[in-house]
């Protein structure tokens, strides 16, 4: 989940536009991380050496690998090495952006290094299944965006984002939250979840987006705003509040009680307490969450 927080940082620090990122994600499912990416983050090579194997490559027909090691900048251990380990997603982002000509392979070091820094992850683990870790990048992310998380809430959204993850797809970005007092609708569900921890919850997606989220969701091809459409919505958000529930109770012996889903019918919404919107963009559209805390105890 890496990527989708680096896609934030480039946002952040204006490397790319919300276009030029989303045009990118998109293509990353095909991009093949070359080993000269994997060498600059090891720290094995700089960018100006990697830069050279490549110019290197137009002369002589031999692999990046082989003229690494012919040169010097590589052993055959560390090819080895570095074609066996476990491939950080936010480096097939840095490569596609470095494909498409957006960025150099200077730059991507210096991102790659700012990145990691910024959130501390030199001791963290690139494993998908490293929880902690991404839970780490979570609370960061929200701090850096002026917004401390409780314990609730990190556990709030680093199940969210495993659900976007695992329903909808790993192509999105994260945009960081601000404040909201008031928000124009589209088409706009909302659940509640009442109890030590209340929050109320807003999935707001425009129709045409709305019809590719249901698609990926149930992995069927709408291709209207029909009522499976719009209930494919509903069942989301109440899928992963529901979840969400049963992980407080079992976390924290917490009970905690689900409304049922509502469409809201107003053009406006407005907010009587802490409220947050969080934008997260897929290539296909936009999806708007809504974050209402209502208590916390």
């Amino acid at each position: 989940m890496y990527a989708q927080f680096f896609g934030n940082y480039l946002l952040s620090h204006g490397v790319v536009t919300r276009e030029q990122l989303l045009e990118t994600m998109h293509r990353k499912s095909s991009t093949k991380i070359k080993l000269g990416t994997l060498a600059i983050h090891a720290g094995y090579m700089t960018a100006n050496e990697v830069d050279r194997i490549v110019i290197l490559q137009t002369h002589e027909d031999k692999r990046f690998g082989e003229l690494a090691i012919h040169e010097g900048y590589l052993t055959e251990a560390e090819v080895t090495k570095l074609l066996a380990e476990q491939k950080p997603d936010f480096l097939l982002l840095g490569q596609a952006l470095v494909d498409e000509g957006l960025i150099n392979n200077q730059q991507l070091q210096e991102l790659i290094i700012d990145y990691q820094s910024e959130n501390e992850l030199d001791d963290y683990s690139y494993s998908e299944e490293d929880q902690d870790a991404i839970r780490h990048m979570i609370e960061n992310f929200f701090i850096l965006a002026e917004r401390p998380l409780s314990k609730y809430e990190i556990s709030f959204f680093q199940l969210l984002f495993n659900n976007l993850y695992r329903f909808i797809g790993d192509d999105f970005t994260l945009v960081s939250p601000s404040s909201c007092k008031e928000y124009p609708t589209n088409y706009c569900v909302s659940q509640k979840v009442s109890g030590s921890f209340s929050i109320r919850t807003y999935l707001d997606i425009p129709e045409n987006t709305c019809i590719a989220f249901a698609s990926k969701y149930v992995n069927e091809n709408f291709t209207e705003f029909d009522e499976y459409v719009r209930s494919s919505v509903e069942d989301f958000i109440n899928l992963h509040n529901g979840l969400f529930c049963v992980n407080m109770s079992n976390e924290f012996s917490m009970n905690l009680s689900l409304e049922a889903p509502v469409v809201e019918e107003k053009d406006l919404l407005t907010f009587e307490h802490e409220t947050y919107l969080l934008p997260v963009l897929f290539p296909f559209g936009t999806l708007h969450f809504i974050f209402e805390i209502c208590s916390e105890k």
